[in-house]
Formats: C-alpha cells, sequence, structure tokens
C-alpha cells in the first residue's frame, strides 16, 4: 500500500510541478473556473438583498422580553423563528423533546452578625435611562441545577473556586467542611466551582462578580458607560455532568414522552447534579461580604478590584445565610429547523445555528447571531424567489435550552446520529456572534482556509477594507489567527460527539453585561451597534461561506492543516513535558507521512480552482469520502476521561470547562498522577496511530478518485 501511495505522489508532483500556476484573484477553492465566476456573481447578488432594517427587526422580535428555556416567552419566540423562516421560504421542522430543566424558585442571601441582619441584594439595578431594566418577568440572580436548601454558616473566601485554588486552600490548613464558599467569577467554567466547593464539603456557594479598580466610580459604568455596573448578575448553569444534553438520557434524544419511542429517563436523585444551594451576586453585594470579613489577610495573587483587603475566613462572629428553593421539572423544549434543500445533493447538509434560549432578553447573548441568521435566510429566500436553489442542502437550526447545558443540539445531534456522520459537510455556529468589530474564528482545522478564502470577499462596516485585512492587520506575519472549539455552545456535540466539522465566526465586541438584565436592547443600541451594522455584514459572510460549501464542485476543505498542526501539539508536548519522546515514533512518521499527502491534495485542489482539469469520472463519490475523512477522529469507547467524548484531537478541558485541549487523551496521561492511567500510555498512542492510518487510507481513495485510478 505504501509503494503505492508513494507512485502516486511522483505522479501527482510531476503534473502539479509541470502544470500548476499562481491562482487567479477570482479563483475559488473547491470550484472550477467557470462555477467560480457563477458563485462570485451570486455572492455580490445575495450581499445586495442583507439590510440592516432587516436583522434590527429581528433582534427587536426576538429579544422584547426575557425568554429562558420553557418558558411562556420562549414558546413565543419558537413561533416567531418558525414563521420567520416560512416567510423566507424554508421548509420549518420543530423537534421536541422533554428533558430536566430548573425553574428561578427563590433566592434569599443574609449576612449575620450579632447586632444585625442584612439581606444581601439578588436583583440589578432599574435605571430609568434603560427601560428594558423595570420588566416584570426579569428574575432575580439564579444558577440553574442548584441544590435547594437553608443554610447558615461562616464562610471562607476561595479565590475563582479552581481546582487549584481549593487545593492552596488544603495547604494552608484551611476547613471548608461545615461553610460556605465565597467564590469570585472567572477562571474556570463556574459549575466546577460548585462541584469543587461540594467536594470539599462546603454547606453552599455564593458566587460574586469581582470589581475592576478603574470602575468603583459608578459614573464609570453602566448606564453611563457600556462597563459592567455593580449590580449586574451573571446567571448561568451549574451543570458539569461528563455527557451535554438532556440529564436524564445520557447517550440518546430525550423524545416526548408521550412519543411511541421515548426513552427510559435516568431517575433525577441518581443524577449528579449540585446538591449544595448555590446563587450569584453582583459586586456591589459581593463587597458587602467582602468587606465584613475578619479573618487572615488573602494571599497577594487572590486580591481583587475592590480597594480593600480580601480575607480567607469570615471569622466567627459573621455568617452567611443562604437559601435557595429552585424546581426542577421535566419540560418541553423545541429547536426550530429551517431547510434549504440541495438541487443536485440534498443529502449532503451545510448547517447553520444559534440557540433561541437566553437567561434574560439576550440581545447579544446569544441572539445577536439569531438576528443573523435570520437576515441571511431572508436573503437567500429572495434569490430562492427567482429561481435559485443551492446544489447541497443548507439547514438553519435555531436550538433551544442551550444555556442549560447545549440540550437542544445535543439531542438533535444524538436523535440524527448515523445521519449527520454521513452526509454534514460542515456546522457554523452564531451564538453571540453580531456584538462589534473585531472579527474573529474558532474552527476544526479542515474549515481554516475556507473561513479564511471567504473573510477576503466581505467589506468590514467600519472600513473599506475587507475583514480579513481588518483581522490580519495588526499581526506581524499576516496570518489570520483561528482558535480552537473547546465547549460551551452547541458546536460541542458536533465535534466532540459526532465528530463534524465545525466553527463559530463573528463580530465580537466586548459585552460585560452577559446573562445580566442589561443584555437588552438599551445596551445593544448604546455601546454595541447602534446602527445595526454588524449583524448584516456578518450575515454577507456566513452566505458566501455557507454557500461556498453548498456549491463547490469539491468541498473545500483543507485537510492539510490538521496533519500540521497534530505534528506541531506533539512536538509542544514534548516541551512541555520533560522525558516525553514523541518525536522518533511511529505516530509522527505517519503524520509526516500524512502531511506530505495532504499538501499534494491541496496542490491538486488548487490546479483544479485554477485550470478546471477534468480529470474526476465520480465527484459524487469524491465528495462523500471527504465528508467522512473526520470521522477518522470517532474514539467508539471516548476519552479516557469521559466515555462520551469521541473525538480523539480535541475536548475541552476536564478540570476547567470551556478551555479546549489538542489531542485530550495524552495530555490527559501526562498530567495524571494515577498508575492505572499511565498504564494506557502505549494504547493511546496505538489509537492515534489507528486513527492516522485511517486517514491516510482515506487520503489515497480521495487521490484515487481524483485521477481515476
Amino acid at each position: 500500500m505504501v509503494s503505492k501511495q508513494l507512485n502516486l505522489f511522483a505522479f501527482i508532483f510531476t503534473l502539479i510541478f509541470l502544470g500548476n500556476q499562481s491562482l487567479g484573484s477570482q479563483t475559488l477553492r473547491g470550484f472550477s473556473p467557470g462555477k467560480a465566476e457563477v458563485q462570485i456573481k451570486l455572492e455580490q447578488t445575495l450581499k445586495e438583498n442583507i439590510h440592516s432594517e432587516t436583522f434590527r427587526s429581528h433582534l427587536y422580535a426576538i429579544t422584547s422580553e426575557p425568554h429562558h428555556a420553557g418558558s411562556e416567552a420562549s414558546r413565543r419566540v419558537i413561533d416567531y423563528l418558525s414563521e420567520a423562516m416560512e416567510n423566507a421560504g424554508l421548509e420549518v421542522t420543530h423537534y421536541d423533546y422533554d428533558v430536566l430543566l430548573a425553574n428561578p424558585g427563590e433566592v434569599k442571601i443574609q449576612l449575620i452578625s450579632d447586632s444585625s441582619k442584612k439581606l444581601i441584594p439578588n436583583r440589578e439595578y432599574v435605571y430609568e435611562e434603560d427601560p428594558w431594566s423595570a420588566h416584570p418577568e426579569l428574575s432575580h440572580g439564579w444558577n440553574a441545577y442548584s441544590g435547594s436548601g437553608d443554610v447558615t454558616a461562616e464562610f471562607v473566601y476561595v479565590n475563582y473556586g479552581t481546582k487549584e485554588d481549593f487545593e492552596k486552600l488544603d495547604s494552608l490548613g484551611i476547613e471548608l467542611g461545615g461553610k460556605i464558599a465565597f467564590a469570585r467569577y472567572g477562571r474556570n467554567f463556574r459549575g466546577y466551582k460548585a462541584k469543587y466547593a461540594e467536594e470539599y464539603g462546603a454547606l453552599g456557594l455564593v458566587i460574586f462578580t469581582d470589581a475592576t479598580k478603574s470602575r468603583l466610580d459608578p459614573s464609570a459604568t453602566f448606564p453611563h458607560t457600556g462597563f459592567l455596573d455593580h449590580s449586574a448578575i451573571q446567571r448561568g448553569s451549574l451543570i458539569t455532568l461528563d455527557y451535554y444534553g438532556d440529564p436524564l438520557t445520557p447517550h440518546g434524544p430525550s423524545l416526548p414522552i408521550d412519543h411511541p419511542d421515548t426513552p427510559e429517563r435516568l431517575d433525577i436523585a441518581d443524577v449528579d447534579l449540585p446538591r449544595i444551594p448555590v446563587a450569584p451576586i453582583g459586586s456591589a453585594a459581593g463587597a458587602k461580604i467582602l468587606s465584613a470579613m475578619q479573618g487572615e489577610k488573602a494571599p497577594d495573587d487572590w486580591q481583587g478590584g475592590f480597594d480593600f483587603e480580601y480575607r480567607i475566613q469570615s471569622g466567627t462572629d459573621v455568617k452567611l445565610n443562604l437559601m435557595v428553593d429552585q424546581p426542577r421539572e421535566i419540560k418541553r423544549i423545541t429547536n426550530v429547523i429551517g431547510k434549504i434543500e440541495g438541487s443536485k445533493y440534498p443529502d449532503e447538509w451545510v448547517i447553520l445555528g444559534c440557540h433561541h434560549d437566553a437567561w434574560t432578553f439576550g440581545t447579544a447573548d446569544p441572539n445577536s447571531g439569531t438576528a443573523m441568521l435570520l437576515t441571511l435566510a431572508d436573503a437567500l429566500g429572495e434569490l430562492m424567489s427567482a429561481g435559485w436553489r443551492p446544489e447541497r442542502t443548507i439547514v438553519f437550526a435555531h436550538w433551544d435550552a442551550e444555556e442549560y447545558g447545549l440540550i437542544g443540539a445535543t439531542e438533535w445531534v444524538e436523535q440524527l446520529l448515523e445521519e449527520l456522520k454521513a452526509n454534514a459537510v460542515a456546522y457554523f455556529n452564531a451564538d453571540m456572534t453580531a456584538t462589534g468589530a473585531r472579527f474573529g474564528a474558532a474552527a476544526t482545522p479542515s474549515l481554516h482556509t475556507g473561513i479564511i478564502e471567504a473573510s477576503k470577499f466581505v467589506t468590514h462596516p467600519d472600513t473599506t477594507i475587507s475583514l480579513f485585512e481588518y483581522w490580519t492587520k495588526d499581526i506581524e506575519t499576516g496570518r489570520a489567527p483561528i482558535g480552537r472549539l473547546g465547549s460551551g455552545s452547541d458546536f460541542a456535540p458536533f465535534v466532540l460527539y459526532a465528530t463534524v466539522p465545525a466553527a463559530q465566526i463573528g463580530l465580537y465586541g466586548s459585552v460585560p453585561v452577559y446573562h445580566s438584565a442589561f443584555d437588552n436592547l438599551y445596551y445593544y443600541e448604546s455601546f454595541l451597534d447602534g446602527d445595526f451594522k454588524y449583524g448584516p455584514a456578518l450575515a454577507a459572510y456566513y452566505g458566501l461561506l455557507t454557500t461556498r460549501f453548498a456549491n463547490a464542485e469539491i468541498i473545500p476543505y483543507d485537510f492539510h492543516r490538521y496533519a500540521v498542526k497534530w505534528i506541531l501539539h506533539l512536538e509542544d508536548l514534548e516541551k512541555e513535558f520533560d522525558g516525553v519522546n514523541l518525536s522518533n515514533t511511529n505516530l509522527m512518521n505517519l503524520l509526516a507521512l500524512l502531511e506530505n499527502q495532504t499538501a499534494f491534495y491541496n496542490e491538486l485542489i488548487n490546479d483544479f480552482s485554477e485550470h478546471g482539469i477534468p480529470m474526476i469520472e465520480s465527484v459524487e463519490k469524491l465528495n462523500k469520502e471527504l465528508i467522512v475523512w473526520e470521522r477518522n477522529l470517532f474514539l467508539e469507547e471516548g476519552l479516557p476521561f469521559n466515555q462520551w467524548m469521541q473525538n480523539i484531537f480535541i475536548s475541552p478541558d476536564p478540570f476547567q470547562g470551556y478551555a479546549a485541549w489538542v489531542l485530550p487523551a495524552i495530555r490527559y496521561v501526562l498530567l495524571s498522577e494515577d498508575e492505572t492511567v499511565k498504564d494506557e500510555w502505549a494504547s493511546i498512542i496505538e489509537k492515534h496511530e489507528i486513527a492516522v492510518r485511517q486517514m491516510l487510507l482515506s487520503m489515497h481513495r480521495i487521490n484515487d478518485f481524483l485521477y481515476g485510478e
């Protein structure tokens, strides 16, 4: 097999050397020259169909009332999304699931001393300038899936509540058992703060937003500026299960209870949800608690934004009372799916998505992305009314209950897993994406080139230069920085469970009011985008990117980037961990071969895009092979620390949450102090070798398709 591959490489190289020239400005990856010309004309018309007022109208309609998942207001948003996409000419389908959700319930926090009881505020201020802040349906601050309880105890400041912070307290001899933990937001997912607090014996947890020294003056904060005021509360979920989606139905869709195939659900008592009460507060409320503490001074790197010393323990004369009554119940959620069926390859799907639920109004998070997708659907609808259809199917997905734990998207992926593995070309996630001027992206490596190339064809709304030029203008190398996908939004089940290539792309600004009552239309218009220009510009970009993947004769993946990054990350692991030798291994040899083979393939695609050489007998078979190439990353037994996550190349950090780990199984073994885990080293390396071998075999088949061998 290797001999045949090397002979093929020599043949390909000869063709490239003799025939390849520099690409012209109008070439598009995966398009022959004639098709590229048609595509570019389509893109120009599409951009002309996108209007600022359309984006504004959708954003107002969706975010004029708080609409957390399972609420009546959320049902009104679902109805609006359905009607809007039907009006645009899309075929709309609802995917309903019955899942375990939490309700806001009741929260009460009191600071108790010998002489007084002080109620700690758990709601945002109402401002005359911001009429939305007085909305009667706004809830208090709450953390979904908190345990219910009423506890009174001394309390301990635990810094950010990271694993390392709790270990430090332990090393200092400070007992958390029988006390309430008091943590500031930042550094890790809030659910891990609760998880570690409970593991160390805390009776409850209060999470506060720390102050910023430069913003202690109220005139320097909201509503006078866009900076966070001292009452803003970050709501959010606490779920840290070893799977995403409905807590009661791991590894399968939570079909409605009245559905004939509804699954058997776990008992709520058997699910590892938080058992201690947890509640969030703003920085002003946090200051009241911090300033009352009487214990020893906290370490210097634990000091925060207020102009007084932070202390570790409350002392025996000061206590907190924390009462949380938070009902949990099974509720109906709904994903709203709009489809434009492909004219030539209807079973190949390019998917765009954003969740529609929000903790409050959700104007920035997530619904700037929702409104952007509806704006794009309207623009594509105008093209359809003139007779256009994409060659592949374009799917618009509006997910429910993302904020609770990526529930809607995960249930859909679990329900359609086999179809997605066979048919999903890519997933583009638009969560909270139209909030400012900074263009940015995070993606699986195979999509990087397509993302970069599309950014060269859309003008940045603040300038006369392209998004790409704006993106790279301050970067010395001129290379576009694309991040990694960890967790935190609906791309996770696509990448981690189904190994579908995915991206999160947006025009971003700072949104410090994230998950608070102030993420509303007043804030958006006053401090993020009063001209409503970023959403339409992003809709144009998503339109170009999506239609290129939908219309290209050869799907424009770039697999070479996978091989290059795999090698680089192995080299980084060698530098990070002493005594680890990965360079002189069979795995590295296989990756070197994969790098060469994918580089040859890139040259062939470039040559096709420039010259349109008619050398492909079956484009459909070629694209089917391209679509499933990344499925070789699928690890059926899952990662060593999480069986639900089945992508051998990427995962979120299992100790902190959001951040991405590349080559997570290898990193986990290297970090582990457990000898039984360390004994898995040879097996883990072998699994990587198997994945790379399968990728090599797939590339060989792809090259055979290209040359009809």
